[in-house]
């Protein structure tokens, strides 16, 4: 621990820029902490608080400008990457979804409060076409914000944080140990809560062939797209015939769906998960015909490349 605040006080600035940066770049990196540690050691003069900011609003901005310019490239597909390794892959999407809707350009500074968000806010604001100045600029209020703000809270308190830090000095390797096993039990504990979320045990599924067929023929399920406004403009591909209605908006909103015939849902995410959730809201007010679309969109746009593809047209005669 001693060599930390060493190491805070000869090189603050590149340690604040390295740990920002990679966390705004999605590494499970602790950047606050240097940072609030970083604002008590400047009340003594052992770090230039103006050198930290600045180190830190530039650590944000390639971070997150970075993100930016991914979802302006590949749009859904890093949307979908990001929701893939994130620990709440039912609701990153969602909750961006909601900031962005509800705020625009100021959710790029609300994200940056709210664990999960502050990654996939800025490529879903660069997939969704805000301005390159736009985006800079909304960025960089919310860096100066953020920044400030831990370095402020740790200015004030810098003699308490003095006094943990001796205490942690004290512990030594015994205090990282605790903190990184309650990291890994932190962890542990989301994926569990995520797994047992993805169990469809209690969830019927449908293939896409057998989907395919029940259009066709008489007493066709309604197909039901439970993404949300953003995330289908994000990812502008779909199944004939789906009606979008939002998992929140599940099951106020069927309207005429809801005259007895089967449901089917489907969206894009990992595992089905927000499908899945769809089904079990359809099923506990009452819904006893809801399956989800096995594999979502992916399966269903795979399935129509392949049908459409040369070697399965029908050979001349």
């Amino acid at each position: 621990m001693n060599d930390l605040v060493a190491l805070l006080a000869s090189q603050g600035a590149a340690v604040v820029f390295l740990a920002t940066l990679a966390a705004r770049l999605g590494a499970p990196v602790p950047a606050v902490p240097f940072l609030i540690v970083a604002g008590g050691l400047s009340v003594g003069g052992g770090v230039s608080f103006a050198a930290v900011t600045v180190a830190a609003v530039i650590g944000n901005i390639l971070g997150d400008g970075a993100w930016f310019l991914a979802g302006r490239r590949w749009g859904y597909r890093v949307m979908r990457l990001l929701c893939r390794i994130s620990l709440s892959a039912d609701t990153c999407v969602a909750r961006s979804e909601a900031i962005l809707g509800r705020w625009g350009g100021m959710s790029l500074i609300a994200a940056k409060f709210v664990p999960g968000v502050s990654v996939v806010a800025p490529p879903m604001a660069g997939a969704l076409g805000m301005s390159n100045t736009r985006f800079l600029s909304y960025e960089t209020v919310g860096a100066l914000i953020w920044t400030l703000g831990f370095l402020a809270l740790g200015a004030v308190f810098h003699s308490a944080i003095k006094d943990v830090l001796a205490v942690l000095s004290q512990i030594g390797v015994a205090a990282a140990v605790i903190c990184g096993a309650l990291l890994v039990l932190f962890m542990a504990w989301r994926y569990r809560l995520r797994r047992a979320a993805l169990v469809a045990d209690d969830i019927e599924h449908i293939a896409v062939d057998a989907l395919r067929a029940a259009l066709l023929g008489a007493g066709a399920p309604a197909v039901i797209d439970v993404r949300g406004a953003a995330a289908r403009a994000l990812d502008t591909r779909t199944i004939p015939g789906a009606v979008g209605i939002e998992l929140k908006h599940l099951p106020q909103r069927l309207g005429p769906l809801a005259d007895g015939r089967e449901l089917v849902l489907f969206c894009d995410c990992p595992d089905d998960a927000s499908a899945l959730a769809g089904a079990r809201l359809l099923l506990a007010a009452g819904f006893p015909r809801v399956r989800v679309l096995a594999g979502g969109l992916d399966a269903w746009v795979a399935a129509e490349a392949i049908a459409a593809s040369p070697k399965n047209e029908p050979v001349p005669a």
